[in-house]
């Protein structure tokens, strides 16, 4: 099983429950991964039977910036959700986000919001 990674992407939203967050922005971090069979998907070696990454990278800055969230948990589920629709033939896929700044008094890392889900997952997410 191989893995797509594309890890770090960072994109400036507006995504947060602080005013301020909302009002001035932010800049956040995403990484995601596909679990997928890459050994097989690319015998022929042709981008149009495997996933390409600038595929996955677009659809999430589409989310990412196009779409507004109070919580980084409702965006990292709305990624994950778009990127499973959008390729059935994934085994998984991991998805992180980062908040390098909170609106918060304290020396702190980066607080990380990770999903993780499957094809099946969604069609059960999807009944429910």
């Amino acid at each position: 099983m191989g893995m797509i990674k594309l890890p770090n992407m960072r994109f400036y939203t507006y995504n947060g429950v602080f005013d301020e967050e909302k009002k001035l922005g932010q800049q956040i971090s995403v990484d995601v991964v596909i679990h997928y069979p890459i050994e097989t998907a690319v015998r022929d070696d042709d981008l149009n039977t495997t996933i390409s990454y600038v595929d996955i990278y677009e659809l999430v800055k589409d989310v990412t910036t196009q779409q507004s969230f109070n919580l980084m948990e409702s965006l990292a589920n709305a990624i994950l959700m778009a990127l499973l629709k959008q390729w059935h033939q994934v085994e998984g896929i991991d998805v992180a986000i980062s908040k390098d700044y909170i609106p918060l008094a304290g020396i702190y890392d980066p607080f990380i919001i990770s999903v993780s889900g499957t094809p099946a997952d969604l069609a059960k997410w999807c009944d429910q």
